[in-house]
């Protein structure tokens, strides 16, 4: 992508972007090199899309022939229009892992939908996206049962065995609940899982996919950074999924690339339709969607990585990729800074604690939900504070209880150096309540989870 030609062309066509640029006092005609768009003003909801009228926002004031709304994870819900166009291109990242990973030319597929459908942004364009792969001689069937684990569990016996594998595309903490909440022969269906919305870790994949039969963590996961703004920006690829892999096993080495103790969704993406920038540690992208976006400020963390760079740096700690996979850019994203809490003065990440509740000898009591937060006691003293759902069919135990704190402890201090040397000993161990599964106050059915208060 061009990203100035990008420029020009929304400065031109798009009402809202116009009066932006003449607020800011900038001259588009001066706006001819990569710097002179580095320098542009970044736009962002609070500056830009909220403040205008939504068909301001699109090209020729003009709204597209679909509105999706974004889940409102960081407040208010927003309305983004959409086109058949912007499937088609976005459907581009769906095939990618359809054929590397999944061989779906050669497979007949059944994709199962289980985003939430209506107007909320998955579960229509996943939908829409799949059939698109339909159109371009994949031979997939899609059926859409949605977020309701009943008609999940309805649906599959009895369409399943019609084909040659199926494919879940949802959210991890529900894909991993139906998994191991529904009895049944997932191994017999050669299951593979698409995710989008969270970052999971890789003791996660490999768990999930032990649960479900899947011989090859590396080629039958795949996650998708996506974006109600955008729809989906990157995918992983079985060369990313294989370097984080080898990363999560080296924290040190990992922390050393991305500056962090925490373990970051690495996918890679395709710059001649998407442009991305850092900015302290932060992303912007720019790119043509329904409502053309430049220099959007999403406000995930993360980084951009260039292919040699990335490859050159685990080539020469060790790694050796059996899969060299597309010779395209990398992009990392940890989330949103504001689902993170801090204690004693140390980050405490959502993804330190879930890799806790991963490990062998806790997960098979937990659904790997859990809710985060730092609790006063009556004297006012803080304690880090860890609310865990219970399996179904499990009731709280100390002894599940202690198993769950030990194991949460033992990651937070061989991943986070941070916690290890400001938190005191004294004070290290969390405080784990046990919840029986779908608790109403913590893990609400049906709802988009939250994993710090």
């Amino acid at each position: 992508m061009d990203p100035v030609a990008l420029f020009h062309e929304v400065a031109a066509t798009v009402p809202a972007y116009g009066r932006f640029l003449a607020e800011q006092q900038v001259d588009p005609e001066k706006i001819t090199t990569l710097d002179d768009f580095a320098r542009l003003p970044m736009t962002t909801k609070d500056t830009y899309t909220l403040r205008h009228p939504l068909p301001d926002l699109c090209r020729n004031g003009v709204i597209g022939d679909m509105i999706a709304v974004s889940s409102g994870s960081t407040g208010t819900p927003s309305f983004w229009p959409r086109s058949a166009g912007d499937e088609r291109v976005i459907a581009e990242r769906f095939e990618e892992v359809f054929r590397d990973s999944f061989q779906a030319r050669e497979r007949r597929t059944l994709a199962v939908v289980c985003f939430a459908l209506g107007t909320w942004v998955g579960g229509l364009f996943t939908l829409g996206c799949c059939r698109h792969l339909a159109e371009r001689g994949y031979p997939i069937t899609v059926v859409a049962p949605g977020s309701d684990r009943r008609e999940i569990a309805r649906v599959l016996p009895e369409l399943a065995p019609y084909f040659d594998q199926v494919v879940l595309l949802g959210y991890p903490p529900f894909l991993k609940n139906v998994v191991d909440g529904e009895d049944l022969p997932w191994a017999e269906w050669n299951v593979k899982l698409v995710t989008a919305g969270e970052v999971f870790s890789e003791e996660w994949r490999t768990l999930v996919a032990e649960r479900a039969g899947i011989a090859d963590p590396v080629r039958g996961v795949a996650s998708l950074y996506g974006t109600a703004d955008a729809g989906v920006l990157g995918n992983e690829t079985a060369l990313s999924v294989g370097i984080r892999r080898f990363l999560a096993a080296r924290p040190g080495l990992a922390r050393e690339l991305f500056g962090e103790s925490r373990l970051p969704t690495l996918v890679q993406y395709d710059p001649d339709v998407r442009y991305f920038e850092e900015h302290q540690g932060t992303l912007l992208f720019s790119g043509d969607n329904g409502v053309p976006l430049v220099r959007y400020h999403i406000a995930d963390e993360g980084g951009v990585l260039p292919y040699e760079e990335l490859l050159g740096f685990v080539r020469a700690h060790g790694y050796r990729p059996e899969r060299e996979g597309p010779e395209r850019p990398f992009v990392y994203v940890f989330g949103r800074s504001h689902f993170t809490v801090s204690y004693y003065g140390a980050n405490v990440y959502p993804e330190n604690i879930a890799i806790g509740l991963e490990q062998a000898e806790v997960s098979g009591s937990v659904t790997g939900k859990f809710v985060l937060e730092v609790a006063e006691d009556e004297r006012h003293d803080r304690h880090l504070t860890v609310t865990v759902e219970l399996a179904p069919g499990e009731r709280p135990s100390e002894e599940i209880a202690q198993a769950a704190g030990a194991s949460i402890l033992a990651q937070l201090l061989r991943l986070n150096s941070e916690f290890a040397a400001y938190v005191p000993a004294g004070r290290q161990m969390p405080f784990v309540r046990l919840r029986e599964a779908g608790d109403p106050d913590y893990f609400p059915p049906g709802a988009k989870h939250r994993y710090t208060r």
